[in-house]
């Protein structure tokens, strides 16, 4: 559950260089059930700008931890909603608080401390690509060439 390596800080081209953020990647072909579930998940975004879909925060959600240097980021689901898509948890799932179910969890050492606005935390982007990324600019390249997707995830 815990893919590092595809955790980045960094800008997003879509929504401008000075909009930091954390984005991970999620590969829709991933033998991984959490990775897949996630990206199944995604289904239920509605599109906004070309390519960009927002999440409901009661679909699939973010969390952001931090231990000393390093900042993790889970993706969350609650039951009902795997329910509802009548899909099971990942094995390694580990169903939390009010039925919030982990998927996937990914960290990376960095300084870098999430907005915060009106209360809430900054969101969390996810691209949705097929098979391995070499590179923080081939996921772009592929954004660009309509081969993957941009999500915004709420952060709880």
């Amino acid at each position: 559950m815990d893919d590092s390596s595809r955790m980045w800080i960094t800008a997003v081209p879509p929504f401008g260089p000075e909009d930091i953020g954390v984005l991970l990647s999620v590969d829709t072909g991933s033998a991984d059930p959490g990775e897949r579930l996630a990206c199944r998940l995604l289904d239920r975004g509605h599109e906004g700008e070309e390519g960009v879909f927002y999440l409901l925060p009661f679909d699939l959600a973010a969390r952001y931890s931090r231990t000393g240097d390093r900042l993790a980021v889970t993706l969350v689901a609650p039951r009902s909603v795997l329910d509802e898509e009548g899909a099971e948890a990942p094995r390694s799932a580990a169903e939390g608080e009010e039925g919030w179910v982990t998927l996937l969890r990914r960290e990376l050492v960095t300084d870098f401390e999430p907005a915060e606005q009106d209360g809430g935390k900054q969101a969390v982007l996810l691209i949705d690509h097929l098979g391995p990324v070499g590179s923080l600019d081939e996921l772009f390249a592929r954004f660009e060439d309509g081969e993957s997707g941009i999500a915004v995830l709420n952060a709880q």
